[in-house]
């Protein structure tokens, strides 16, 4: 029994025994003869026992003891007898109370500690039981990196890095946010931070439809938060950082604008506080959530086609990458199946790293089957990432049944099987890793050597754009001994079956080809430096062009060297209603309020003077003009 739980119990005891001296003395005062025998406190540790036994005590016993007496004074003690005994049962029924709330905290915080892997397999029989079956559900627990932190390096570690954390947040507010009170909003996927500004209700979630078992929602937003995107996309045509900040004073969750700030911040090197802003968008999509979304049950659905629901998957993505930067690997798992739940399309390519994370979280058993319920156009295994990660999920699962128990046969194939198919039906994904891991082995060289791998190309451009990416997002676990042990052992294989049968190379061409027959490539819209944990930093100069579409605005002047006389032929620039979606009297007007003095200036320059509580760029021209008009009138 633990130390707090005695405590407990013997606190309990000092009231029971203060009730019976109470009693004691009433019966003296009676000149009752008959005292009740002292008991030991350490007696009711056994509650359980006593309690079952007293219980089962038959109620004429008490009738046959007040019966048995025939003086006056027996039957007087017998009755104050059976008060105590009375109060005494009450005092063990209350004791045994508090000791099974104590226990029921106990159970709370042992959940709390209990590993990863315990965590899941518990999260997914809940599931089983409740009939969802979903392989995409997500476990609520595991969302919030801080829970994972917890497990990994201590509370308290975190609890003093947190600590340190606020005391340097207020020099560090977010750049045009309010400073407002604490959220009291519970949250799953974040922790609102003290000095961010209450949820001011600018957006919302409605129902759409229910179909199939399946709920689809949609983001709306408020006429407030309208007003602030319009003004948004003038700013960011204009590549004017400095009125995308501004926006964030009167309108500070606007996610558009902090998702353009955390990109900005991520290309100048400040990645907490580009993080910080990928956070107050997660809080501010999470807090218009409609009371039916639950991402716990993946039958929640946010199409992508519609424009407010496109900001989530942008947010989540970034998130999920973050996640995966600060070492919470489970973490960003969840999220990787929150994100490819909302929309069965995968607009953002989730796809294409739930493998790697599911590894990198040792969910082994999750990622097989994973690969077994999800349904899509092609089986999984025929993609370069599934075909790979599921033969060292194999390798790793294997591994752990041989150390549980020494019978190690199984049904399944082996992990040399696995990658020996790997290897023949994606053969360029060997020399790519070679190159980007480095593997600098001797025996690679030999390998390379052989026609099949060194003169291996991927068959379409679909199929190379998958395989960069996956090079890109995996090949940090390939300077694991024990996985390149496993490759070269397979490829070895491969070459020594080749040698005795060069038609497996034709079939395995085949069966490439027919998978990914597209001459073009489907795969364009995700790009592969959005797979890289690298850090690119661009030149100030540079930082303007993060907030357009390259895309969209080819061939578009650069606004911020346009001379103040030719601005409104750029406005007329029917390229630029392209680009922003905008009406150009809108675009015009937004554009008359913005400060001249800094429209040909360094954005970044802008941005940095602007945090600088002395500096002030005033007003537009026609606002003083109006401002000195008013005063005017007034005397």
């Amino acid at each position: 029994m633990s130390a707090r739980l005695l405590r407990k119990v013997l606190q309990e005891q000092e009231d029971l025994k203060r009730q019976e001296n109470e009693v004691e003395e009433e019966e003296v005062d009676s000149d009752s003869p008959v005292s009740n025998p002292p008991r030991n406190p350490f007696d009711l540790l056994n509650e359980e026992e006593d309690e079952v036994e007293v219980d089962d005590e038959p109620e004429d016993a008490n009738e046959e003891k007040i019966e048995k007496p025939s003086e006056t004074k027996a039957g007087a003690s017998t009755s104050s007898k059976n008060k105590s005994k009375k109060k005494k049962k009450k005092s063990k029924e209350n004791s045994k109370k508090a000791g099974k709330a104590v226990d029921e905290d106990f159970e709370c915080l042992n959940i709390g500690l209990e590993s990863t892997s315990q965590n899941s397999g518990n999260f997914q029989d809940r599931q089983m039981s409740q009939g969802t079956s979903s392989v995409l559900a997500v476990d609520p627990k595991c969302l919030k990196p801080e829970n994972e932190l917890r497990r990994i390096f201590g509370s308290d570690v975190v609890r003093s890095f947190e600590k340190d954390k606020k005391g340097g947040g207020s020099s560090r507010q977010m750049r045009g946010g309010r400073r407002g009170g604490h959220n009291s909003r519970k949250t799953c996927l974040v922790s609102p931070l003290e000095h961010w500004p209450r949820w001011d209700g600018s957006m919302s979630m409605e129902l759409l439809e229910t179909k199939g078992g399946k709920h689809y929602f949609m983001y709306v937003h408020s006429s407030s938060y309208s007003q602030a995107q319009k003004t948004f996309e003038a700013a960011k045509a204009m590549h004017d950082l400095n009125g995308i900040v501004s926006i964030l004073q009167y309108c500070p969750y606007h996610v558009e604008s902090l998702i353009t700030l955390a990109e900005v911040l991520k290309f100048s090197g400040e990645l907490d506080q580009s993080a910080d802003a990928i956070a107050k968008c997660l809080f501010a999509l999470e807090c218009s959530w409609h009371p039916q979304f639950s991402p716990s049950q993946a039958n929640c659905l946010l199409k992508y086609i519609h424009d407010t629901n496109k900001p989530i998957f942008s947010v989540l993505f970034t998130h999920m990458l973050n996640m995966n930067k600060r070492g919470c690997h489970r973490s960003a798992l969840e999220v990787c199946k929150l994100l490819l739940s909302l929309d069965s399309d995968d607009p953002k390519g989730a796809m294409f790293c739930i493998d790697y994370f599911s590894l990198r979280a040792e969910e082994y058993s999750w990622l097989e089957r994973f690969s077994e319920e999800y349904i899509t156009d092609n089986s999984l295994w025929l993609y370069p990432n599934f075909s790979y990660s599921l033969a060292i999920c194999r390798f790793y699962l294997e591994h752990e049944s041989c150390s549980k128990s020494s019978a190690c046969e199984s049904q399944k194939a082996t992990p040399n099987d696995l990658m020996k198919q790997a290897l023949m039906l994606h053969p360029l994904v060997l020399k790519k890793l070679v190159a980007k891991a480095p593997l600098k082995d001797a025996a690679w060289t030999k390998i390379l050597q052989h026609p099949f791998f060194g003169s291996a190309k991927a068959g379409g451009p679909s199929l190379e754009h998958l395989i960069n990416i996956y090079v890109e997002r995996s090949y940090i676990m390939w300077r694991l001994p024990e996985l390149q042990k496993l490759l070269r052992d397979a490829a070895d294989s491969v070459i020594e079956s080749l040698d005795c049968s060069g038609s497996d190379a034709k079939d395995w061409a085949c069966v490439r080809k027919e998978a990914f027959s597209s001459d073009k490539n489907e795969y364009s819209h995700l790009l592969v430096s959005d797979f890289s944990d690298s850090l690119p930093q661009l030149p100030p100069e540079e930082l303007q062009n993060l907030m357009q579409d390259p895309r969209v605005a080819q061939g578009m002047p650069n606004v911020a060297h346009i001379p103040p006389g030719e601005l409104q032929n750029f406005l007329e620039d029917p390229r630029v209603g392209q680009a922003i979606n905008m009406d150009p009297a809108v675009f015009r007007e937004a554009v008359a309020h913005v400060p001249r003095d800094v429209l040909n200036r360094n954005p970044l320059m802008v941005l940095l003077e602007s945090i600088l509580p002395w500096v002030d760029y005033g007003a537009a021209p026609g606002d003083n003009q109006d401002h000195d008009h008013d005063q005017g009138n007034e005397h």
